[in-house]
């Protein structure tokens, strides 16, 4: 099982249901194609931040630190604003998260997710805030569970360019937003690959 497998997995039918009642979403399908590609492109863009200098080191204090995993244990109810423990309140941050994830990047992306979605910008950037927190619980779990070092968080992060790229062999959206995140951040390529991405979603 890969990350976004994994990741998936923390998305329940009810979490789902409820990040669609956030957000204001019209249905489930909308919320999941929009958290599908909002996965994909947190996942990128923590694996592009991890190669830079001092990358890795910083993910892997800020997974010991802040994001163990624990707020995967009772999922629904922090979602809810129950429950939330003082220590887990900075692994809920989820705007700081997506702006260190994506910096600049960020406006573009939920832009782009939202013309392959059908959600509005502010759904959207409130459906990848929402689930910022949970990309990153799922690594430090990860880490956690399988006692990772720097060299072994750094492998399970190598995997994911593989693994998105054996994905767009069944379906183009991990690596055009991969793609996409690899660009310089002007936007201009915005409405081509979202067109594609919206033509495949409708067949």
């Amino acid at each position: 099982m890969d990350l976004m497998d994994i990741l998936k997995s923390q998305l329940s039918s009810t979490v789902m249901d409820q990040l669609t009642k956030q957000i204001g979403a019209s249905n489930q399908q909308q919320t999941s194609q929009a958290a599908d590609g909002i996965l994909e492109v947190l996942l990128g863009g923590i694996a592009k931040n991890a190669q830079k200098d001092d990358g890795l080191s910083g993910l892997s204090n800020a997974l010991e630190k802040d994001h163990d995993g624990s707020i995967l244990d009772n999922l629904e109810d922090i979602l809810g604003g129950r429950n939330i423990q003082p220590q887990q309140k900075r692994a809920l941050n989820g705007s700081g998260i997506v702006k260190h994830i994506l910096g600049g990047n960020a406006g573009n992306m939920i832009e782009m997710i939202s013309k392959m979605s059908g959600l509005n910008g502010q759904q959207s950037g409130s459906l990848m805030e929402k689930l910022a927190p949970i990309v990153l619980g799922t690594l430090g779990k990860q880490k956690r569970q399988n006692n990772l070092d720097m060299g072994g968080l750094g492998e399970l992060l190598g995997g994911v360019a593989k693994q998105q790229q054996q994905r767009t062999q069944k379906s183009p959206i991990g690596g055009l937003l991969k793609g996409f995140l690899d660009q310089d951040g002007d936007g201009k390529i915005i409405d081509d690959v979202a067109g594609m991405l919206g033509r495949f979603l409708r067949k």
